[in-house]
Order: structure tokens, then sequence, then C-alpha cells
């Protein structure tokens, strides 16, 4: 799905996505990845009838927020849940279910590096995956009237994690 379908969680929610955007701080360059903090910044559909409990996620440099350095497509129900949503793509499904990296938006030389980093580190916390499910309601619930009028497309500068 593109971006145009998508909307930042931190149009919304500024202060929530300041606190509880997950952040990773690489302290040498290690898997691929150089040095650097880095944001999982979530977006989710606006569309009102959609129902893909999924979120896109754009890992962003804290020292470079307008670049996108992966766009990560993940979503937390069943294989089979995403199968019949996708009108019986199975792969598809598959693919959404285990992370993958969206094919439609932007990805740079490190967007493998950070689909694993995903799929090895946060994938495997469940408070993590929990959040993203509130995150997902809590954006779903508020109508899109109730946006932020002129607020920018770059992020908030979340609280910085080490790995």
């Amino acid at each position: 799905m593109a971006l145009a379908n998508m909307s930042p969680f931190f149009s919304r929610f500024p202060d929530v996505a300041a606190r509880e955007t997950r952040v990773i701080t690489l302290a040498h360059p290690q898997r691929g990845l150089p040095a650097g903090s880095f944001g999982f910044l979530e977006l989710y559909c606006v569309d009102p009838k959609c129902d893909c409990r999924r979120v896109l996620l754009q890992v962003r440099a804290e020292d470079k927020p307008d670049e996108i350095l992966a766009t990560i497509n993940y979503g937390w129900e069943s294989v089979a849940f995403y199968a019949e949503w996708l009108h019986g793509d199975a792969k598809g499904a598959h693919e959404i279910r285990s992370a993958s990296l969206d094919p439609l938006n932007p990805q740079s030389k490190y967007a493998h590096s950070f689909l694993s980093l995903f799929q090895s580190v946060l994938l495997q916390d469940k408070a993590y995956i929990e959040r993203l499910k509130h995150h997902y309601g809590m954006f779903k619930r508020k109508p899109e009237s109730t946006r932020l009028s002129g607020s920018s497309h770059s992020p908030p500068a979340p609280a910085p994690r080490s790995l």
C-alpha cells in the first residue's frame, strides 16, 4: 500500500509518539549498519473502512530525519488473516506477517540490514508488538478531522534507547 493511504502516528499523537517511538542506538557499526540512533516511525492506514491490522515503519536516522533508510511492512495477525485480506495471496500474507521491505516505498542500501534488525530484535519484544497494536487502535479510533493542522512530515525527536 502506497504512503498516500498511510499517515504518521506522530501526526495525530505527537506526545505519545515522542515518548513511545522505538529508537535503536548503535554505538559502533554492526550488522551492516553505521553507528547512530535510528527511529522506527509508525504509519497507519487512514481509510476508515480498512481493518488491515498492520503498520508501515519508516527507519530514519536521528541526524538525518528527512532521509528514509528503510520502509518495513509488518502485520501482527495470522497468515490466514492476511491471505484473506490480500484475496488469497499466500506469499504476500507471509511477507506481511514476518515483516518485509515494502516494494512501493523508499529503501536505502541499508534497508535489508534494518529489516534483519527489526526481525531479530524488535519482533522478539512482545511489549513492542503490543504497543504497535495499541497505537493502531488509537489511530483507527481518532477521526481524520482531528489531525493537527499544519503538522509537518518531519517526525519529533524520539527518546533514544540502546540495543
